[in-house]
């Protein structure tokens, strides 16, 4: 799960890391009054899970509670990469004299953690590290040992700190992998660690990702989350691994790699039936019953755009007799609410008693297709009607 800016605000607070007054505002009038009780200069800044906000238009620099209430204004409400902005965090102002990058996170292809360290702050990570790679320092970070005093100096040497701002910004690595390891993150990242004119180290803005599987050690039930599309949520409480897509064929598989695969020729197929897509990724996983299978058309069918479906499944440790069972059982029990064409291609383990299952069931939505690019042109031609 990843924060909002305020949320890890908020966290690194807790854990003693440097950071300037913040408090949110859902209304233009709560914005003017957090700027008023924090004083001074502030800054407005759209609360949403994705960059590039400052280019978007949703930071802007306030002089007054007043003008706080009209930035607050023109940014609520704001389309930034399809998040629409419901709430600010009004930032205390600062004088900053330098800007910095620190993260550290979980490096997956090395089985370890990874910090990463950088004087020239502020600016997109991933633009330095191809621009400019030699001004980016890349330190392991043993699971066991961690971010002690001595290792958070090594990795400021390495990213060529001043030596007279290594004691203060080591003291704030430290803290920041304590929150890392404390909250059981995936990534604490903070970009600008800045240096103020005052000679203070502040974490101006701070990006965290929790590791999902570690909710259970924690009480998060209360923390504001993304909210899901409707059919998203859904899907969620039925437990499947659901994601909407803006397009026309519902698609159903077993397997991520084969529901990607379906994707693809889902879309290479819909540029000769009218440009139609893919409207859904739903991989059901490996069993196929008639309750998974009819909760999975559930789904897909209550979405508006969808005109068609294409079920996809390569029977291995569930059977095609078991997935066509499934099908018959979920169309039965969805009865007149499946009202779009399926098209479905079995293979694999006992794919011929499945098609015969399919075959004797002789549901007028139903056609048969025998293999993965016939299914993928036929729901597509479906779908174009």
């Amino acid at each position: 799960m990843d924060l909002f800016e305020y949320q890890a605000r908020d966290l690194f607070e807790k854990h003693g890391v440097p950071v300037l007054a913040g408090r949110i505002a859902d209304t233009p009038e709560e914005a003017e009054a957090a700027a008023k009780a924090i004083g001074g200069t502030v800054v407005v800044k759209a609360q949403v899970k994705t960059g590039g906000r400052g280019k978007a238009g949703g930071v802007k620099v306030a002089h007054s509670p007043a003008e706080a209430r009209e930035k607050a204004e023109a940014i609520l409400g704001l389309d930034i990469k399809g998040h629409v902005v419901k709430r600010v965090m009004i930032a205390q102002g600062a004088s900053i004299d330098k800007e910095f990058y620190f993260s550290v996170l979980l490096d997956r292809s090395n089985r370890t953690f990874l910090a990463l360290c950088s004087v020239e702050g502020g600016m997109e990570i991933e633009q330095l590290a191809v621009e400019r790679p030699e001004a980016l320092a890349k330190i392991p970070v043993s699971a066991v040992h961690g971010i002690d005093k001595a290792k958070a100096v090594e990795i400021a040497t390495a990213a060529k700190f001043p030596s007279e701002l290594i004691a203060a910004v080591s003291d704030v690595f430290v803290k920041l992998y304590d929150v890392f390891k404390k909250e059981d993150a995936t990534l604490v990242e903070v970009n600008p660690l800045v240096l103020t004119t005052g000679g203070e180290i502040v974490a101006l803005d701070g990006k965290v990702t929790f590791d999902d599987n570690a909710e259970f050690r924690h009480e998060r039930e209360e923390m504001e989350r993304d909210q899901l599309d409707p059919l998203e949520a859904k899907a969620k409480e039925m437990d499947l691994n659901y994601v909407k897509l803006d397009g026309e064929v519902g698609i159903i598989g077993n397997g991520a790699g084969l529901v990607m695969s379906t994707l693809d020729v889902v879309a290479y197929a819909g540029e000769r039936h009218g440009n139609v897509k893919p409207a859904n990724f739903l991989d059901i996983g490996g069993g196929a019953s008639a309750e998974v299978m009819a909760a999975g058309l559930d789904v897909i069918l209550n979405d508006p755009q969808v005109r068609s479906v294409f079920v996809n499944v390569f029977g291995g440790i569930t059977a095609c007799d078991a997935v066509a069972n499934g099908i018959v059982g979920a169309l039965n029990t969805l009865g007149a609410r499946a009202g779009k064409p399926l098209v479905v291609r079995l293979d694999g383990n006992n794919v011929e008693e499945g098609r015969r299952i399919l075959s004797e069931f002789n549901h007028p939505l139903v056609t048969l297709a025998d293999t993965m690019d016939g299914g993928a042109d036929k729901a597509a031609l479906l779908a174009n009607k």
